[in-house]
């Protein structure tokens, strides 16, 4: 064969399939079905899309049931040629076989996956390296029996790490996906020809001890193994709920930035060990349903502890390899980290020089972000920032994203920066709730509501203590902005009364500088030019004022007074043009109080106490209100 008609891919499609025998009978595992069709029909598919036409499939177990199916291949816009092994010696000796019919450098895939990957992408990404060969990787739901690649900063290949793995090792959750681009020089004296070798456990690992240099290219693109019934069912339910649409590169994929400390696992100052690392509850649980939902999982955290000197680049990553050790054992991943070393501060001992610098990644900038989704095509409209410090929130403000402030770790007492989360999340857990589904109901159930109350200048929200007031009306501004609205939230809360003129039992109303509030809102409706509102800002935790908040609110602006009291005073109810009752189970608005007390520090006894007395001085009064509102909606 001339070089211009020597094959681009190698399938190896001789598998027998023992353990899919109850679906396929005798068949050989790559024709399987998919939604109908063979997986391996799938693959040359998958090749013809992406420009690859000349393909040799690798056969032993009944290759004549493949041969006549494919045929030639021009059915398919392909030219197939047939490699049969008569004797199974392993992907490798099968790939030593068929050398003689590929090119020098050709794309390995394996029969018993479903793949959605950009073929030409990965094939230029190698083409621009001198090396044997590129491994496509990804981190995947069950590391501890997958192949372990270990990567430098270069992303070459330093070392495979076979499964099973030790309790005791941790690894970063890089695996071999099984999809290759080789050089055909570097495998002739590799692969030996006298026994069984396979690729990931042989051929790789030597390549590497003779020098060879093999890069790896990570991406989130859909690969999975169907080779049981149960990955096959998994498969063809990605595929109908669209989960590889939502992983290609064809659109903007959606993504939830994570802090790490705090957020993902406890807060400890300067970890420095992967001993010191331990997640916080429900985090495994949170980021698997981002992953089964095609949602990128992002880290980005700042780690002056490389800076400082206390941490080595090395260091920091056997604390990642921990985190996604731990992470994987729950069936979770982290589709990628990014890293901030910097610190502008010097004077510490044994700090490292070059980078003590004023930089760009470090957050609240949004380095980290913007890199993160130019690397993976992530669009800002439709993604999220989770953290627990000012500065997460305002790097994700910044950067064009929704923001959650979550209440573990510094839950936003750090005071840092002046900025306020669009939602505030108990924890990661919760946040994954809202992202993940209650976001888009709450959406919806608002969309007729803001339609109907668009002409308004002022709106009230009202409702019981951890109803979901606040949530609404941060929607509500969402859906303002979509119709071109520009429209303020003004908590109510931001004019408490000090707590030593507060009287236990006295009454909602009696809580509040009602006046102050009624005075702002006639001052807003009355206004025909800007005006300026102050209201207190409370640090929740210790029932403080911490700052005051200015509001600069234009002629045209809606104007949203949010909080507990808002349907109770007359007046407010005279000024406002539009009213919402918003309702929530007392099951989960109890939890959620008990919840905040206990976040506070409140032992059960004065909880429960608490509790009681908010009963008692609210709750009829403000349920009887909901009668007041115009609009009434259930969270």
């Amino acid at each position: 064969m001339t070089q211009d008609n020597l094959c681009q891919v190698a399938i190896l499609a001789g598998g027998m399939g023992s353990r899919l025998k109850s679906r396929t009978g005798d068949l050989p595992k790559p024709m399987a079905t998919i939604n109908g069709k063979p997986v391996l029909e799938h693959q040359i598919n998958l090749c013809a899309k992406h420009g690859f036409t000349k393909i040799a499939l690798l056969i032993h177990y009944q290759s004549d049931q493949i041969s006549r199916y494919f045929g030639d291949g021009s059915k398919y816009g392909v030219e197939l040629a047939y490699v049969i092994e008569n004797e199974a010696r392993g992907t490798a000796g099968a790939l030593l076989d068929a050398l003689d019919v590929m090119g020098q450098r050709f794309i390995v895939l394996y029969g018993d996956t479903y793949a959605d990957v950009d073929l030409k992408a990965f094939w230029d990404f190698d083409s621009k390296r001198k090396s044997a060969g590129t491994l496509l990787l990804h981190p995947n739901d069950h590391p501890q029996d997958s192949d372990l690649m270990e990567v430098n900063m270069d992303g070459v290949l330093i070392k495979v790490h076979p499964y099973p793995h030790s309790e005791l090792d941790d690894h970063p959750n890089l695996v071999n996906a099984a999809l290759y681009i080789l050089e055909k020089e570097s495998l002739i004296s590799i692969i030996p020809n006298d026994r069984k070798s396979d690729l990931a456990k042989h051929t790789f690992p030597g390549l590497l001890a003779s020098e060879k240099v093999l890069y790896t290219y990570v991406t989130p693109e859909y690969i999975k193994d169907m080779g049981t019934p149960e990955r096959l069912d998994k498969v063809e339910r990605d595929i109908n709920e669209g989960l590889p649409e939502r992983l290609s590169e064809r659109n903007p994929r959606f993504a939830v930035f994570l802090d790490r400390d705090g957020t993902i696992n406890e807060e400890v100052n300067h970890l420095k060990s992967p001993d010191q690392l331990a997640l916080l509850k429900g985090v495994p649980e949170a980021i698997g349903r981002f992953n089964r939902a095609g949602i990128l999982a992002i880290g980005v955290t700042n780690q002056p502890v490389l800076a400082r000197g206390d941490v080595t680049p090395d260091g920091l990553n056997q604390i990642h390899a921990r985190l996604d050790t731990l992470l994987g054992r729950s069936g979770s991943y982290l589709d990628r980290m990014y890293i901030c070393p910097h610190h502008p501060d010097r004077g510490f001992m044994g700090e490292v020089a070059e980078l003590k610098i004023n930089c760009t990644c470090r957050k609240p900038l949004t380095g980290l972000i913007d890199q993160a989704i130019k690397d993976l095509n992530i669009s800002r409209r439709n993604s999220w920032m989770v953290g627990d410090s000012t500065a997460d929130i305002l790097a994700g403000s910044r950067a064009g994203l929704r923001t959650i402030l979550v209440n573990t770790g510094h839950a936003g007492r750090d005071h840092k920066y002046d900025i306020k989360p669009d939602y505030i999340a108990s924890d990661l857990a919760d946040a994954a709730e809202w992202i993940l589904s209650g976001h888009a109901k709450t959406v919806s159930k608002l969309m007729s509501i803001a339609l109907s109350a668009e002409s308004s200048r002022i709106i009230l929200v009202g409702g019981l203590s951890r109803s979901g007031k606040s949530t609404v009306a941060n929607v509500l501004i969402e859906i303002f902005l979509m119709m071109g609205k520009i429209a303020h939230v003004l908590p109510l809360d931001g004019w408490l009364k000090p707590a030593c003129d507060r009287q236990e039992g006295g009454g909602v109303l009696n809580r509040y500088c009602m006046d102050t509030i009624a005075f702002n809102a006639e001052l807003v409706r009355s206004s025909s030019c800007r005006v300026n509102i102050k209201y207190a800002q409370y640090d929740r935790k210790i029932k403080q004022i911490q700052s005051y908040k200015d509001v600069s609110i234009g002629p045209d602006d809606i104007v949203i007074f949010e909080g507990v009291p808002a349907l109770l005073d007359d007046r407010l109810l005279g000024i406002a043009n539009s009213s919402i009752f918003v309702g929530v189970d007392d099951h989960i608005r109890l939890q959620r109080l008990r919840n905040e007390y206990s976040w506070r520090g409140e032992d059960s006894f004065t909880v429960a106490e608490k509790i009681a007395s908010r009963e008692g001085d609210e709750v009829f009064a403000i349920k009887q209100a909901a009668s007041r509102a115009q609009f009434h909606i259930n969270l």
